[in-house]
Order: structure tokens, then sequence, then C-alpha cells
């Protein structure tokens, strides 16, 4: 996809805001970074030196992932996105809280001195949380 066509996508998503939605966009089919590099290349009008051609103008080399990158793009909201009127534009379904059961589950949050309660609690506010003693816990058990 052209940077253009995702800014069209955005728009366009924005244009069908209503307030608090988050929208998932279809961005097509994967490509591999490698392939795209090669295309890349080959564009310029040089050619990938590898093993196959070792005279060529650009090596490719994979230096893996660093600190905070990601190997793909996932959806940590709303697994099952509801379709909207664009082909390639959906709404994410979020689960919330009413407002009064979020406030008194921040306000035990705060009062709160046992860690034990405190995890628990964020647990109910954010299913999706993991935290990290609890892998401690899982890795201990195997």
């Amino acid at each position: 996809m052209t940077i253009s066509e995702a800014a069209q996508l955005v728009i366009q998503a924005a244009g069908m805001a209503k307030g608090g939605e988050v929208f998932v966009l279809d961005m097509g089919k994967s490509v591999k970074i490698q392939d795209l590099a090669e295309t890349l290349v080959r564009l310029s009008g040089l050619t990938v030196r590898n093993k196959a051609n070792p005279d060529g103008d650009i090596e490719i080399v994979e230096v893996w992932l660093r600190a905070g990158e990601k190997l793909y793009e996932e959806l940590i909201i709303g697994n099952d996105p509801q379709a909207t009127l664009h082909p390639r534009i959906m709404k994410a379904q979020e689960s919330c809280l009413p407002s009064a059961e979020l406030n008194d589950l921040i306000e035990s949050l705060l009062n709160s001195r046992d860690p034990e309660i405190a995890v628990t609690i964020l647990k109910s506010l954010v299913p999706e949380f993991n935290h990290g003693r609890d892998n401690d816990k899982l890795e201990k058990a195997s």
C-alpha cells in the first residue's frame, strides 16, 4: 500500500468517527522486507550482491530486531472487528465498564495496600493485562 492510499484510509476513517471509536484498517497483503529491499535496489538501477551475484552493487544484510522493534503488527483490542460502509475500514469492538464500576475499581486500586489485590484489580480493569510476576510463576511451575 502506498503512503497516499494509507492516508486516504485514515482520512475516510476519521470521517466515519462519531467519537471514541477505534478503527482497524486493512492495509493489504503483507510484504516481506527482503523482497521490498531487493525491489528497491532493482528500481534504483542497481543489482543485489549475494551468493548468486557476488559482484552486485548493494548487499542486503539482516540485522534482526533491535530493542522495541516488532516482527509483525497485531491488534491488541477488538479481536472481532465489525464491518463499516468502507470495505477496508473496520471498527474494533472494545469492552468497557460502566463509569460507576470503573470509578469504584480505580478507587479500590488507589486504596489498596496489598500487591496481590492490586494485580487482581488491574486484571479486572484490563483483561489483557499480563503481570511479569505471573510469567515467573508459570516458568517455575513448568
